[in-house]
């Protein structure tokens, strides 16, 4: 148990260092974000994964002061521990909102795992 927690706890740390993934999503002046996080079940996951992205969607906003519009963007799993997410392991519905579109699924070590995508342009 105690390694569970630890491997837990490093996790957590690997998100906070991994959250926004940046990328450019198209020459027109927009951006693909991603928040990844791990939990207990599947809304402790989901919120955890929808703070990471709104925290880089918020530290984006901070060093670029205009306008922006954020719109919900299905975003590739992020999974810490293995390359890819088969189709068995997808805790379904995905949740999407005006603002994010998230996945789920059953970690290798966390009970849950989500990764939560948005795309913001300007």
């Amino acid at each position: 148990m105690k390694s569970f927690l630890c491997v837990t706890a490093f996790a957590l740390v690997v998100v906070g260092l991994c959250v926004a993934a940046a990328a450019p999503a198209s020459a027109g002046g927009c951006s693909k974000f991603t928040g990844t996080a791990d939990g207990w079940d599947k809304p402790d996951a989901l919120s955890g994964s929808q703070a990471a992205l709104a925290g880089a969607i918020s530290d984006f906003k901070a060093k670029n002061k205009g306008a922006i519009t954020v719109s919900a963007m299905r975003a590739s799993p992020q999974p810490y521990w293995r390359d890819s997410v088969s189709a068995e392991l997808y805790v379904k519905p995905d949740v999407v909102t005006p603002k994010s579109y998230t996945v789920c699924w059953h970690g290798v070590v966390s009970p849950v795992v989500c990764t939560s995508g948005a795309k913001v342009c300007w």
